[in-house]
Parts: C-alpha cells; sequence; structure tokens
C-alpha cells in the first residue's frame, strides 16, 4: 500500500491486490507502451510520513515524474482508476474510499489529466491488472476478470460499473 510502479516494457504484468477503500491510480500512455500504477490508501498527506503515492493530493505529480522518466507524454495520458468501496463504516472519518476517489481526481484535474474510465465504489475489495501494450482488468472479490481498457481500441471505454477490478506488477 501506499506503493508506485512504472513500466514501458511491453507484456509486463503490473497488479494491485486488495483495493478495498484505496484507489487503484493507473496513468496509461499507449502509444508509447509506458504505464505507472499507484496504490493510494488515503487523501491527505496532511504533514503526515510516507511514501506520495499513499496518498490522494500528492501521489498525481510523484506518478507523473516517474512515468515520464521512462519516456510517456503527459498529453498522451489517460487516467483509469479502481477501488474506492466503502468497506466499513468508519465513524467521524467517513466514507474514506469516496474521500480518496475524490482527492485523486481533484489531483488529476490539476494536473490535466483526464479520466479515460473508473470502477469506483460499491462494498467489494478488487484487484486490478495492466498487461502492457495490451489491456487492463478488475476483478471483484470472488468474481469474474472484466476489461476496463484495451490497448487496441482505447476509445471503446465500458461505463463506470462501480464494482470491478484490476491485477499486474503486484504492490
Amino acid at each position: 500500500m501506499g506503493e508506485m510502479v512504472v513500466s514501458a516494457r511491453r507484456g509486463e504484468e503490473l497488479v494491485v491486490i486488495g483495493l478495498g477503500s484505496c484507489i487503484g491510480l493507473a496513468l496509461i500512455d499507449i502509444e508509447g507502451n509506458a504505464v505507472g500504477l499507484a496504490h493510494v490508501v488515503l487523501p491527505e498527506a496532511q504533514g503526515a510520513a510516507g511514501p506520495p503515492g499513499k496518498y490522494g493530493d500528492l501521489v498525481v505529480p510523484a506518478l507523473l515524474r516517474q512515468i515520464e522518466s521512462v519516456g510517456a507524454r503527459r498529453g498522451r495520458l489517460l487516467a483509469v482508476l479502481v477501488g474506492g468501496a466503502r468497506m466499513f463504516a468508519l465513524g467521524s472519518i467517513g466514507d474514506i474510499g469516496s474521500r480518496n476517489a475524490i482527492a485523486v481526481k481533484a489531483a488529476l484535474k490539476s494536473a490535466g489529466i483526464r479520466v479515460h474510465t473508473e470502477d469506483i465504489g460499491g462494498s467489494r475489495g478488487r484487484t486490478a491488472r495492466i498487461t502492457i501494450g495490451e489491456s487492463m482488468t478488475v476483478q471483484l472479490a470472488g468474481g469474474e476478470r472484466r476489461t476496463l481498457l484495451d490497448f487496441a481500441r482505447p476509445t471503446l471505454s465500458p461505463r463506470p460499473a462501480g464494482n470491478a477490478g484490476l491485477a499486474g506488477a503486484r504492490l
């Protein structure tokens, strides 16, 4: 949790497992075969120590630096969000999954990166997988794997479903 990974090696698989209220953020440059994946745990750092991939307000600039270092170009990036489930009532903390999604979307908007598709919300955990040069899939806990993004047809994105999963290089 809180980790980030990037790759530009076609065929490599990046995976994030156990996305409950956490957000799996993928930045994808299909043309450049570059992918960045982060496992966001909390909406804001609020001065706390920890890796930038852990926080929704810090993850986007940090992931951008990493993915650009492997050849991605910001103008070609697509963002895909997975997770953000409401796993349990947390009293005064509220719906952390929803807050994580809002924070990541705000950071993406600030960076000028559009959300291509998302699979967020619901009450079940997910796994996300990206096979570079091929596709990104999501799988609900105990469910079937579903394609969120086909790299050969990126303009044909599915509508947000609210309960799916992803997988790849484990975070």
